[in-house]
């Protein structure tokens, strides 16, 4: 018997199905790829999966549990060492300042930050191709409350105000909870996740795995 690995594909397969799943036919047909990690070449929409969390063991368990909609008691030592090697992003500073009713946030939600500022530079830089829509899909622990979510799509906005390239989209899965962000208004969808729904989608990411 397979045992499947939680690595960086399984949680863009989960990211995929959700987004099939929850927003509809205008994402029913991405694919597993690479730079970014979800595209559909027909419509030109590039996404980038990725997460935002503190690299701790409990950290990871929880999110894999919640992911998968029940107790999973256990995570051993070879699917832990696969997520966190799987990429998040601590250390960098470019000395932007934030102002203090900022910090309190930030400071809770450090990883999204650096993560957010990583990616957008990667996206500009023309890491990641060339998309008439491209889309940020953040895993996240952070239990980020409506004004936090603007906040951060505030943040994104002023950041990518003069980029060439810039994603119009900001999906924050807060596993239970979506958030669907349009970088161009500033306007968000909140999106309730049930428990058959995170079954469902993990069932579906670990199959496609196999």
């Amino acid at each position: 018997m397979l045992t499947p690995k939680f690595d960086t594909c399984f949680f863009e397969r989960y990211a995929m199905v959700s987004l099939a799943t929850l927003l509809g036919e205008h994402y029913a047909h991405l694919v597993n790829r690479d730079r970014p990690d979800l595209q559909d070449e027909e419509q030109s929409i590039g996404i980038e999966v990725t997460r935002a969390i503190r690299e701790n063991k409990n950290v990871a368990n929880a999110l894999v549990n919640e992911m998968a909609g029940e107790d999973i008691k256990e995570v051993n030592a070879e699917d832990l060492r696969h997520i966190n090697q799987s990429g998040y992003a601590y250390g960098l500073g470019d000395g932007t300042l934030v102002g203090r009713n900022e910090y309190e946030f930030w400071s809770l939600a450090l990883p999204l930050k650096r993560i957010l500022e990583i990616k957008m530079n990667k996206v500009n830089d023309g890491f990641y191709g060339d998309f008439d829509e491209f889309g940020l899909f953040v895993f996240t622990k952070e239990d980020l409350d409506l004004d936090q979510v603007k906040q951060t799509i505030a943040f994104m906005m002023e950041k990518q105000a003069y980029q060439n390239r810039l994603y119009s989209r900001l999906f924050l899965s807060q596993i239970q909870t979506l958030f669907d962000c349009d970088l161009e208004t500033g306007q968000c969808k909140k999106y309730k996740v049930s428990r058959e729904q995170r079954r469902q989608f993990y069932d579906e990411a670990i199959k496609t795995g196999l």
